[in-house]
């Protein structure tokens, strides 16, 4: 499982804040040093860190310009990001300008020890609040997946709901383990995540919990996400498999009368409803057809994608 930790960058190769150490060695939190802006969005983007602390002092610029990269974007918006200013050259309007590129709390000049530890405890429970993430995956919950769903259906854009799920993935649990399985789950995710990203830049991946997982994408996107995303995950997925098995294609498993019967080996059924033909007024209406949606891929053998291509007018809530 991917530990947590508190990520800071100085511009100006100064260490970490006492008061901020402090705070994560309370919390636990390994700090992690970012060696330049690259690596910064590149750890930031591998695995959500509980908090990005950025210096912005004395020259504001490159911490405000990380920090609007990272709010800017729907892969990374989630991470809460924490500027601290000490005054020096920084001006009088250095909060709000940090304030502006989207940090979620400054630490200015003047403030105690204490009520800078009571600002870093609020914006990572603000944090814990508004976006649950999966503890395997790191992933955005459900708050934050059906948050998205309504932020697109009041821009009015046309996008796609992607329903994803593991097929035979109980029984792999069952012969290979628990820690096994959620190897597995990891490992979707960042296929998810990696591959999504690089077709589809504004789409959103999250985990609804076990092996389910959901992404948001445009319209002209999600067939290519789709395509590449099993593509990768039916490439990868047989070396999680003991040699016999893979070479196989099946494992031979029990049911709960005891009877035998051929396991294939884990498909990736995905479902997807879009807005191109219905108005939809409410996230739970596209969330039910998606359920639905994956539910009738997973008729079908073999990793798939299915989109319901039915028109309809606007729905009522």
């Amino acid at each position: 499982m991917p530990q947590r930790v508190l990520l800071h960058f100085s511009p100006h190769g100064r260490a970490v804040p006492a008061v901020v150490r402090a705070f994560a060695e309370e919390r636990e939190l390994p700090v992690v040093e970012a060696s330049d802006e690259a690596d910064v969005q590149a750890r930031v983007s591998r695995a959500y860190p509980a908090a990005l602390v950025l210096d912005a002092s004395p020259d504001q610029g490159v911490a405000l310009r990380l920090c609007a990269a990272i709010k800017g974007e729907a892969f990374t918006s989630v991470v809460p990001v924490i500027m601290y200013v000490d005054g020096a050259g920084a001006g009088d309007d250095a909060s709000a300008r940090a304030l502006e590129a989207g940090a979620d709390e400054v630490l200015g000049h003047g403030l105690s020890d204490r009520e800078c530890t009571l600002r870093l405890r609020m914006a990572l429970r603000r944090a814990e609040r508004d976006v649950s993430v999966h503890p395997t995956t790191l992933l955005p919950g459900t708050v934050q997946i059906e948050r998205d769903i309504g932020e697109r259906l009041r821009s009015g854009e046309k996008f796609a709901v992607c329903y994803c799920d593991l097929d035979h993935f109980k029984e792999f649990n069952d012969r290979y383990g628990y820690n096994n399985g959620d190897r597995v789950i990891l490992i979707l995710s960042r296929i998810l995540r990696d591959v999504v990203r690089a077709y589809s830049p504004t789409a959103f991946v999250g985990h609804i919990g076990g092996d389910d997982f959901i992404f948001n994408a445009p319209l002209t996107d999600f067939r290519v996400c789709c395509e590449e995303v099993i593509a990768v995950f039916t490439e990868l997925i047989g070396l999680h498999y003991s040699e016999p098995d893979r070479e196989r294609g099946f494992f031979i498993g029990k049911d709960r009368r005891g009877e035998e019967y051929e396991v294939p080996l884990m498909t990736l059924s995905i479902g997807v409803v879009t807005n191109e033909h219905r108005n939809f007024v409410h996230t739970a209406q596209i969330s039910e057809l998606a359920t639905e949606m994956k539910a009738y891929a997973k008729t079908f053998s073999g990793s798939i994608y299915v989109v319901d291509r039915r028109h309809g007018g606007p729905l009522q809530a």
